[in-house]
C-alpha cells in the first residue's frame, strides 16, 4: 500500500568465490513522520477499546443502619380484673360468650372451662383458648375483644388537689394537659400560690419525679410552656399562697 518513497533500499551485488551471486540489503531507509503517528494512534485507539470493555468502576455502599423502633411495651393493654371480655368463637355461636373477669384473673368458657386472662394481652388469652379448643372443634378460629376497661379505672386518672375549688379524680383522655386538669377541678382559689404548682409523676423504676407548673402564668399570662401534656396517674398539687 505505501509507494516506493516510504521505504528506500539499495541492492549490491557481488559474486563470490564460486562464482554465485548474494542479495544483500544494504540498509534501510527511516520511516516517515506520518507512519509513526499513524502507529501511535493504532496503538491509543487499541488501549482505549481495553480499558472500555473493563467498565466503569462500580460503587458498594452497605445497607443502612434500621433507626426503626418498636413500639414501648408499657403501651400494650394487659387485661385485669373486672374487665369484660367478648369471646367470639366463628361459626359456633353457642361457645360465644361474654365474660367478666374475675378477682382470680380468670375466665369460664364452655367446653374447655376455666382460662386465665388477667396479666394477659389479648392475643395471648385467644390463643390459648383456640389450643383449647382444638380437642372438640375442627379448626377453632377465636377472637378476645374488649368490652369494658374496668381494671383501669383508677390507674387511667389525674387527681387533681391542693388550692382548686373542687379537687377531682378524672379519667384520663388522650391530649390532655395540665390546663385541662384544673380547669376540671374549677379553677384554683383566691388562696392559691398557683405558681408553685407541681406535678408528680410515677416513674417505671418506682421513683417520683416532680415537675414545676407555672399555673399563674398560664392563667393569666397565656404562657404555655409548662402547660405540658398528662399521663394517667399524674397527681397535680396546687399550694395555698403563705399569709
Amino acid at each position: 500500500m505505501f509507494n516506493s518513497s516510504f521505504i528506500q533500499c539499495r541492492a549490491l551485488t557481488r559474486a563470490d568465490a564460486h562464482g554465485s551471486r548474494l542479495l544483500r540489503w544494504s540498509g534501510l531507509a527511516e520511516l516517515p513522520r506520518a507512519l509513526s503517528l499513524l502507529l501511535l494512534a493504532l496503538v491509543v485507539s487499541s488501549s482505549g477499546r481495553t480499558f472500555a470493555q473493563e467498565g466503569p468502576a462500580v460503587a458498594i455502599e452497605s445497607a443502612p443502619v434500621s433507626t426503626e423502633t418498636h413500639p414501648d411495651s408499657q403501651a400494650i393493654y394487659r387485661i385485669g380484673v373486672d374487665d369484660q371480655l367478648q369471646i367470639a368463637v366463628w361459626r359456633n355461636p353457642e361457645l360465644s360468650v361474654s365474660v367478666p373477669v374475675r378477682p382470680d384473673g380468670r375466665i369460664s368458657v364452655p367446653l374447655i372451662g376455666d382460662v386465665i386472662a388477667g396479666g394477659r394481652m389479648p392475643q395471648e388469652v385467644a390463643d390459648d383458648i383456640q389450643a383449647r379448643l382444638s380437642a372438640f372443634v375442627r379448626d377453632p378460629k377465636v377472637a378476645v375483644i374488649l368490652t369494658e376497661l374496668r381494671s383501669h379505672e383508677f390507674i387511667s386518672r389525674v387527681r387533681v388537689t391542693g388550692a382548686v375549688r373542687q379537687p377531682v379524680s378524672i379519667p384520663y383522655r388522650q391530649g390532655m394537659t395540665v390546663l385541662d386538669a384544673v380547669l376540671e377541678a374549677g379553677g384554683v382559689t383566691d388562696f392559691a400560690a398557683p405558681n408553685r404548682t407541681r406535678l408528680f409523676r410515677k416513674q417505671a423504676a418506682a421513683d417520683t419525679r416532680s415537675v414545676s407548673i407555672r399555673l399563674g402564668d398560664i392563667l393569666k399570662s397565656g404562657e404555655l410552656e409548662t402547660n405540658i401534656d398528662v399521663q394517667p396517674g399524674d397527681v397535680i398539687t396546687v399550694p395555698e399562697r403563705a399569709l
